[in-house]
């Protein structure tokens, strides 16, 4: 059932079950994908294996797991992306001008 219709936005197609929870479980590990995705197979004896087969088998688990999938990637992506921070004036008139700056006790 593979369909030769490209899907540009969708960030999930070409990416097989395996490489998510794969990458799930390098990013949060077995403990802690257990607590963010309450299913059996990550809380007890869990392995990559027992998981496809449940995933597999049940579509709202599937779904939570890509769901988690998307926020981890997305999450990877800000803590890439840094903010740009302009430089902070320090002159005496700029804090003076500061309003948070001006009651301060020194």
């Amino acid at each position: 059932m593979t369909s030769d219709v490209p899907q540009p936005k969708n960030p999930l197609h070409g990416v097989t079950l395996s490489a998510i929870v794969e990458h799930l479980v390098d990013v949060y590990g077995w403990e802690d994908l257990g607590q963010r995705v309450a299913i059996r197979c990550f809380q007890v004896d869990p392995s990559v294996t027992s998981s496809l087969k449940f995933l597999r088998k049940t579509p709202w688990a599937r779904e939570k797991v890509e769901s988690l999938y998307l926020y981890s990637l997305r999450r990877k992506h800000k803590k890439r992306v840094a903010p740009i921070i302009e430089d902070t004036v320090t002159d005496a008139a700029a804090e003076s001008d500061n309003v948070w700056l001006r009651d301060r006790k020194p």
